[in-house]
């Protein structure tokens, strides 16, 4: 039995439409790409609203909670929820959406996830330590030519190369 291949976007033409959003979102919005600020509001709001009298006494979630604009409503918040519905959307017309598990052979499908989530929980960690994601402090900066941008993308491209050698049985 042939596995059909998949096929995906050219990589060049990928990356040009992604310069284009980037920089249609400095243009429109005035400011850039970056996803990590959303989880953090989705979490603000969802204490906002079990908790409303702690959220208001507490000094991290106040100064969200105190905006005109409440934080679910937040930008980035709906930049995600657009990018996700982007991503069902594209797989969808792909036939690529499915609830098929890739992983290596030499794995199971529950260890791919397990690593997959463990590899979101740092990285997003990560991204709250350095303020900002990849496509927030490094996209981004790197388009106003910020060093930190620079700097930024070549840790997290640096860090993912050698890393890549310990983790490859999960691909390979």
């Amino acid at each position: 039995m042939k596995e059909k291949s998949k096929k995906y976007m050219n990589s060049y033409l990928a990356g040009f439409l992604l310069g284009l959003t980037l920089l249609a979102a400095f243009f429109f919005t005035g400011r850039g790409l970056g996803a990590s600020g959303a989880p953090k509001s989705v979490i603000v709001a969802a204490v906002d609203l079990v908790a409303h009298e702690h959220a208001k006494s507490s000094p991290f979630y106040s100064k969200y909670i105190e905006k005109e604009e409440p934080p679910i409503k937040a930008w980035l918040v709906l930049e995600v929820l657009g990018v996700l519905m982007g991503g069902l959307i594209s797989g969808a017309l792909a036939g690529r959406l499915n609830l098929k598990i890739e992983h290596s052979p030499k794995i199971s499908s529950k260890t791919r996830l397990v690593f997959a989530l463990l590899g979101g929980i740092l990285f997003g960690a990560g991204a709250q330590l350095g303020r900002g994601c990849t496509s927030g402090a490094a996209l981004s900066g790197m388009a106003v030519l910020s060093t930190a941008g620079f700097v930024t993308m070549l840790a997290i491209f640096g860090t993912g190369y050698v890393l890549a050698f310990f983790v490859k049985k999960l691909w390979i």
